[in-house]
């Protein structure tokens, strides 16, 4: 017996005479860590150089799209006069920094009207040229090349060529790759000394449980443990590199249209699913004397911002049903087809009783956030009645997205500050959804919004965001402070996000704009004839100039003051006296709360005391319209106005503005703009007034009644090719493109941190 327990012990001291040291064990965790690292890096770099191929064959198509029509119109003619203006396009086209060079490629292989960036050794032989849009990389004199071919008429007038610089893309990736190599050496390093300690421990088990078994010689088997790997912060920074142009599309050659945002969306988020949430909905049913149904568009600017981007998109719109006749219009599911005319997306209505609109609506919203972020002088009140309506309805907005949802990812666009508990909701059930919520109004500073007494959960609720946007940069830091300052959080003002919980809200500017051109403007009749048809309505004389202002009654649009600066415009300007008319168009909204109703009857009272003081039996200053009017008399009215004033005392953006001035085909007449609306930082050509001083206003009035026509049309030149260039569909363009760098972003993370996770399982198979 003796001998045979020394036969063990000698078999003992054998095996672990063969274990190796610790040093090999460190040796080979670098190896094994390295070699997985650097697969890693080189399967990210592989992701990222697709990604930015895509990115600038993106912008060649959008390019082409914008111009596709006027080249082909150029290309038929051989006359050098159209080379001329075909090389003066092409020369516009590139402004853009990312573009080097375009030019045709005739059927035959010459190159014509080529601009002068063209590359001298790039032949249409050399070209790659077929029925479809083709792309190849080239490199020439040591240049990184990136040339996309587009058919024009089938191939039949031959192809433009578009040559995209690739230089700055190899710069970013060199430098990506460089935090690459730095994160795969440090981990490699942190992965070798895990390895190392985890063998040594699972020696030192062996050690234990081969002295406990030697008895019946069996030798003891140990799992590795299995430890999830994060992602390294090198790694991430390395990632934020490859975000190599954030999708705003400032070129002002970029025509966006429906056709456009449709194609690019197609592009960029294929089959993807689009839901939009918002209080008001775009088609209100109701009854109409002599039983029929009437469809009617609010006058909102949400609306008519959101409705042509639906439109373009297709999905569903999920708004609360208001109309009289709205539940007689829809299916067994409460969803209807709209727009009536020609269907092409589903609104899907929400029911709320008496009580929840009450209380989330007229409450918590209106009396409430409404003031709060306007700052207009007027008492924010809370209740907590309110407060509990509106986390009901939110819950009751977040269910019917669930259920409206027919995929796990699903874009879901979330307007307004009546939701703003809604993203997180949505974010708990539906975790992978990409949500854009967008605030239309402005935000407060932090010590403002720090009256709420449930700020914590409204910013808890928007950091549930994918991305947060606002209209301008000014209240995109307002909301920075706020978070700062209420909650415990990680906000990193250089990438522009909050962090909240592990999950990071992509925090953005994106000033709101209109359609282009606007529906409303199509049928609208000459100018001329405009402000025929508007004297004979109000009953104003053939010489009588005409200011407009048109709006909801809300005490944030500065309706009053501008009455007052009519009355000094009058007092010190005496010779408008019976020569000048202001037409004031204001829908009645929001009735049920007192602040509303006080306005409507403080600006009755003061436009008879201003008629008063300075009428006559055949002439009014001031002429009020309180009803509302439709999209063709509002632009009927913006047409025959010799000004347009925009006096808000607060406001996000105001579209008024951009409508008036997409109304002017003429390129006729004067914007009088608050410099407390949004809008006063892109329309800066308008004449831009205080509007709490009448006097300053009055001043702006008369100098727009004055000014010189050449003067108008410069100004109004310039601010139609603004709004032209920044419309809509720009607006949700960069909105929904982030919103797929994002989810792209998200997929590359999700796959390096997917092949770290894997570390563990990978090392043990090579150590074994």
């Amino acid at each position: 017996m003796t001998s045979l327990w020394r036969g063990l012990a000698f078999v003992r001291d054998q095996v672990l005479a063969r274990v190796p040291r610790p040093a090999v064990f460190i040796a080979l965790g670098a190896i094994a860590g390295a070699g997985v690292l650097l697969t890693v890096s080189s399967l990210v770099g592989v992701a990222v150089e697709t990604w930015s191929r895509g990115d600038v064959q993106l912008r060649a198509r959008i390019v082409l799209l914008s111009a596709k029509g006027q080249i082909e119109e150029l290309a038929r003619d051989p006359s050098p006069e159209a080379a001329a203006e075909l090389q003066a396009l092409f020369a516009r086209l590139i402004t853009d920094e990312r573009l080097q060079a375009v030019g045709i490629c005739e059927p035959d292989g010459r190159m014509r009207a080529p601009t002068s960036t063209m590359p001298s050794r790039l032949l249409c032989a050399s070209i790659r040229r077929g029925k479809a849009e083709t792309t190849m990389p080239i490199r020439i004199d040591s240049q990184d090349l990136l040339v996309s071919a587009f058919p024009l008429a089938d191939g039949v007038l031959g192809h433009v060529v578009i040559v995209h610089d690739l230089t700055y893309a190899k710069a970013r990736s060199d430098k990506a790759r460089v935090y690459i190599l730095v994160a795969t050496v440090v981990a490699a390093l942190l992965v070798s000394g895990a390895v190392a300690v985890a063998m040594l421990v699972l020696v030192r088990n062996w050690r234990t449980a081969l002295r406990t078994t030697l008895e019946d010689l069996r030798a003891g088997r140990v799992d590795a443990p299995h430890t999830e790997a994060a992602l390294p912060a090198e790694l991430r920074e390395a990632l934020d590199q490859y975000d190599l142009v954030r999708r705003t599309i400032d070129g002002v050659h970029i025509d966006w249209t429906p056709e456009t945002l449709q194609r690019a969306l197609g592009a960029e988020l294929p089959g993807a699913e689009v839901l939009v949430v918002s209080n008001r909905e775009p088609y209100i049913h109701n009854h109409i004397e002599g039983g029929g149904i009437n469809v009617q568009i609010p006058a909102s600017g949400l609306v008519s911002a959101i409705e042509p981007v639906i439109r373009a998109c297709g999905g569903t719109w999920i708004a609360h049903g208001s109309g009289s006749a709205d539940r007689d219009t829809v299916d067994a599911a409460d969803r209807i087809a709209v727009p009536p005319d020609a269907p092409s997306y589903a609104l899907r209505r929400i029911w709320l009783t008496e009580e929840q609109q009450d209380g989330y609506y007229y409450g918590f919203s209106n009396e409430g956030m409404w003031p709060l972020c306007h700052i207009a002088f007027v008492r924010p009140a809370f209740r907590e009645s309110d407060w509990r309506y509106y986390r009901e309805v939110n819950e009751m907005f977040a269910d019917a997205v669930v259920r409206e949802a027919k995929t796990r990812d699903p874009i879901v666009l979330v307007q307004d500050y009546h939701f703003a508990l809604l993203p997180r909701m949505v974010r708990k059930r539906l975790p992978k959804a990409t949500i854009v919520t967008f605030w239309h109004i402005p935000w407060p500073n932090a010590e403002t919004f720090g009256i709420c007494p449930w700020k914590e959960e409204i910013i808890d609720g928007l950091l549930g965001s994918s991305i947060l946007g606002f209209h301008t940069d000014f209240h995109c830091n307002n909301f920075f402070e706020t978070v700062d300052r209420f909650v415990e959080s990680r906000i990193d003002r250089e990438r522009r996000s909050a962090t909240l919980g592990g999950h990071e809200t992509l925090v953005r500017p994106y000033p709101i704009s209109i359609e282009w051109p606007p529906s409303a403007l199509a049928g609208q009749k000459p100018v001329p004839a405009c402000g025929a048809a508007v004297r004979s309505r109000f009953g104003l004389g053939e010489g009588v100039r005409i200011g407009v202002g048109i709006e909801r009654f809300d005490y944030t649009k500065g309706i009053v003051d501008r009455m007052h600066a009519v009355d000094a415009l009058l007092q010190n300007h005496p010779e408008w006296l019976g020569r000048f008319t202001f037409i004031q168009a204001a829908a009645p909204t929001r009735s049920k709360i007192a602040s509303y109703r006080a306005l409507q009857d403080e600006a009755v009272a003061l436009a008879d005391e201003i008629n008063a003081r300075h009428g006559t039996p055949d002439w009014r200053p001031i002429v009020l319209s309180i009803r509302h009017h439709d999209p063709a008399e509002v632009f009927e009215l913006f047409r025959a106005a010799d000004f347009c004033v925009v006096s808000s005392l607060h406001d996000g953006m105001n579209l008024v503005a951009k409508e008036f001035v997409a109304a002017r085909d003429d390129e006729r007449g004067v914007l009088v703009l608050s410099t407390f609306a949004g809008a006063s930082r892109e329309l800066v050509e308008g004449l831009i007034v205080n509007p709490y001083y009448a006097y300053d206003m009055a001043d702006a009035m008369n100098r727009a009644l004055t000014m010189p026509v050449a003067e108008q049309e410069a100004r109004m030149r310039q601010m139609r090719a603004l709004v032209r260039t920044r419309n809509v569909y720009r607006w949700a363009g960069q909105m929904l493109l982030d919103a797929a760098q994002l989810r792209r972003r998200e997929a590359i993370e999700t796959l390096a941190a997917g092949n770290l996770a894997a570390l563990p399982r990978l090392l043990r198979r090579r150590m074994g």
